[in-house]
């Protein structure tokens, strides 16, 4: 690997000498932060990432390229050759969709929800001078359709745009052992699979992607080059990579922040004002989207939340806000749950199978406190609450537990975020983001609590408030309720008078009959 400082008048001659016999082809890449880059003067395609592969001829020790870049200024990269055997598989040499005959490149594509990563197959290696294998020759164990495909990932560290951050960090992501060891496997694909793979967005956090094509007949593998993205632009003078949130994003989760920290310490005492700021904010911006899906894929979850509320019914709107922090609580939980690297099965990227089972763990929290509403308003208060602090940080510094909500948004919202790997990265600054929410929350959940242990249980428990009721009338002679005729003279009574309706209304006055 070697840096080097490229401009768009004057190319610079890259020399490899002295090259072994034994191998057979040369992986030559160039890659740069923001400016494309081309490592041959032909019409070998530019880009910030770019490699070309050098088939070796007989006898050949040498080999030459010219690297440059398409910015009048000077542009800082870093150029890195791969050499492999002949048993070693070859990277795109097998390309039916891309401009070269022979493509080892990783092209990338994103937006604001998600990356896409596309490659061209591989082909078998073989000696120099001899014709490459045929890509349609068949698909048993000795065509190239037996090579499997590594997908790997790599994140750069956290709030760190440097350039030479990003070129230390692309030859750990160049080599086959060193990809191995640093990077994340994210998947494998086979030759009957589409070679192109999603992953969820992450503006701001450097990546870096990578694949390891696989021969196993021969137990050898090689690389393709590399492909970085920041899913963000360095260019716009407005949400770039330096500044990702607008002014009123941060006025709006800041604001969003401070009551949520009013909930956090005091939202049980003042219920109502919780309920007017905080819940009805996700309620209104969240669970309308989320019910949708629940009903038309959780049916069985909707059915206990329904029966749920029924059985609460007497006692009106309080114990319904009640459920519906705790539903809440529930959404956010399940959502903590997806978050770690169960959501990346691959049983969960069919829309039915998540939001059932999304659904039925979040309906688990008003559930399992349902004898206990204090508790449970007391919980959703503080660990809501808190993690408002956590959206609002995300504003300022980059933290990946902001993606706990973004990604169930992005899923809600977005038809095919379901085909993206979620996989977040998780340092120092995410560490520091972790301790404050749970400081927050626990202080939170203690505060309200030491408040409220000596108060009345509110709201009441509906079953005991149901049960003294009941006592209360069967034994106090003075209540009027004590005096209720039983249900069947009263269901009677009713009939008695429904009947009277229909009856014919009697002529007024006396008659007496005609004597004859």
């Amino acid at each position: 690997q070697r840096n080097v400082l490229l401009n768009q008048t004057n190319p610079v001659e890259a020399v490899i000498r002295n090259i072994a016999s034994n191998v057979t082809v040369i992986i030559f890449q160039v890659h740069s932060q923001q400016s494309d880059v081309n490592p041959s003067t032909n019409s070998s395609g530019t880009g910030v990432d770019r490699g070309l592969i050098s088939i070796l001829r007989p006898q050949q020790t040498v080999c030459t390229w010219y690297l440059r870049s398409l910015d009048a200024n000077q542009v800082l990269s870093t150029a890195i050759s791969m050499p492999y055997m002949e048993k070693d598989p070859i990277p795109g040499g097998c390309n039916l969709e891309f401009d070269l005959e022979v493509d080892p490149n990783i092209y990338l594509d994103y937006t604001l929800v998600d990356v896409r990563i596309k490659f061209a197959p591989a082909n078998l290696g073989y000696m120099r001078g001899a014709n490459p294998p045929s890509c349609d020759s068949g698909t048993g164990q000795n065509s190239r359709w037996r090579l499997r495909y590594d997908v790997y990932q790599y994140f750069l560290p956290e709030n760190n745009l440097s350039e030479m951050v990003l070129m230390s960090h692309l030859r750990k992501m160049s080599e086959v052992q060193s990809i191995k060891a640093n990077g994340v496997k994210m998947l494998t694909v086979t030759s009957d699979d589409k070679t192109d793979v999603y992953f969820s967005s992450l503006p701001g956090q450097g990546v870096i992607y990578n694949v390891i094509v696989w021969d196993p007949l021969w137990n050898t593998s090689a690389a393709y080059v590399p492909v970085h993205t920041y899913a963000c632009s360095f260019a716009d003078l407005v949400d770039n990579c330096s500044s990702l949130s607008k002014l009123s994003t941060k006025i709006f989760f800041t604001a969003l922040a401070v009551l949520g920290l009013f909930t956090c310490f005091f939202g049980h005492r003042f219920w109502k004002t919780g309920m007017e700021m905080l819940p009805r904010f996700l309620v209104q911006n969240f669970l309308f989207y989320f019910s949708v899906r629940l009903v038309l894929t959780a049916v069985a979850g909707i059915t206990g939340g329904i029966l749920l509320v029924a059985s609460w019914w007497r006692f009106g709107s309080v114990l319904l806000c009640m459920l519906i922090i705790g539903l809440v609580l529930g959404f956010l939980f399940s959502s903590m749950v997806f978050f770690t690297p169960l959501g990346d099965y691959r049983v969960f990227r069919d829309d039915v199978v998540f939001w059932v089972t999304f659904s039925s763990v979040a309906l688990m929290i008003p559930v399992l406190f349902v004898g206990c509403p204090r508790i449970l308003n007391i919980l959703a208060c503080g660990i809501v609450g808190s993690y408002s602090v956590v959206l609002a940080i995300a504003c300022y510094v980059y933290t990946s537990l902001a993606y706990i909500a973004l990604d169930l948004l992005r899923r809600i919202l977005n038809d095919y975020f379901s085909r993206a790997y979620t996989n977040v990265p998780f340092q120092t600054n995410d560490f520091i983001v972790l301790a404050v929410w749970l400081m927050l929350a626990l202080s939170g959940v203690t505060v309200q609590l030491r408040r409220e242990r000596s108060e009345v249980p509110f709201p009441p428990h509906p079953y005991l408030t149901w049960k003294r009721e009941r006592e209360r009338r069967s034994t106090n002679v003075l209540d009027p309720s004590h005096h209720i005729p039983p249900l069947r003279e009263r269901i009677h009574g009713k009939l008695l008078q429904i009947k009277e309706l229909f009856q014919k209304e009697q002529p007024a006055g006396e008659r007496t009959p005609l004597l004859l």
